[in-house]
């Protein structure tokens, strides 16, 4: 079975005024809220059952998705109306609603790509699967890997030669966070992060002793010494976060060229 997990519980801040009356993930884009269009694109690529969180304006979400007969699909509600968790927070949340021997795809609502969603969790379902295989005790097995890209931004996650993670930076500010002491930024690859990546079960234990609420990547960083997190570079990515109002109005242009 094919799983996945759209995050749609965020306050869409930087959406105002749309997002003070409707949550981000029914904001429309070429006529389709955001929501349908990732739904859509997971189920094209044969994923059976999705988890969505929700807090802000929780309830049109739940009603839209009800009204809509969650579009022939297993969909399940991981509700965080009482307190928003944050990405690691709603991952440990949710879990539950999973399979919990296979891995999970993990996308932003607010992200428009050319990714083959298919081709990218099957790729990794080898690696991710809780079994036992010779490849599994030959090499330490893969906790999750994250679609990363060349996009220019201040924030980015630092790789060694064979695209393990080891740390992230911010180049405006030279802050650096890292399991390992006095790593240098300028000695590693620097990717930006895509939004999307998988989590493998093996990483749920890991999970316990979090609090509620924690975010993903600092999650990741804390214990990418310990298992095998990695880059995975898609050199003809096209990809778009319209979680904000100037990509939103370049939203359908972008649309076109996928």
């Amino acid at each position: 079975m094919m799983q996945a997990m759209i995050f749609a519980a965020g306050l869409g801040t930087r959406l105002k005024p749309l997002t003070d009356r409707i949550p981000k993930a029914l904001v429309s884009v070429g006529g389709e809220p955001l929501l349908k269009r990732v739904i859509f694109q997971l189920k094209d690529a044969g994923f059976t059952r999705i988890v969505v969180n929700v807090h802000h304006f929780s309830k049109q979400i739940i009603d839209y998705l009800r009204d809509n007969k969650n579009f022939g699909m297993d969909i399940r509600i991981s509700d965080e109306s009482e307190k928003l968790l944050e990405t690691g927070g709603g991952i440990k949340k949710a879990w539950p609603f999973f399979d919990q021997t296979e891995p999970i795809l993990i996308h932003n609502v607010d992200i428009l790509s050319n990714v083959d969603l298919k081709k990218f969790y099957q790729m990794e379902s080898k690696e991710l699967s809780d079994d036992s295989s010779d490849f599994m005790k030959e090499k330490a097995p893969l906790a999750a890997r994250l679609l990363v890209s060349e996009r220019k931004t201040k924030r980015y996650l630092l790789f060694d030669d064979t695209m393990r993670l080891v740390g992230w930076t911010n180049i405006e500010t030279g802050e650096v966070k890292s399991p390992y002491p006095d790593l240098n930024p300028e000695d590693y690859k620097m990717y930006a992060f895509s939004g999307i990546h998988m989590v493998a079960p093996s990483l749920f234990p890991l999970m316990e002793n979090e609090p509620d609420k924690f975010p993903i990547m600092d999650f990741y960083l804390k214990h990418c010494d310990k298992v095998r997190i990695e880059g995975y570079v898609k050199n003809d990515l096209k990809l778009m976060d319209v979680g904000k109002q100037e990509t939103l109005k370049e939203a359908e242009a972008f649309l076109k060229e996928l």
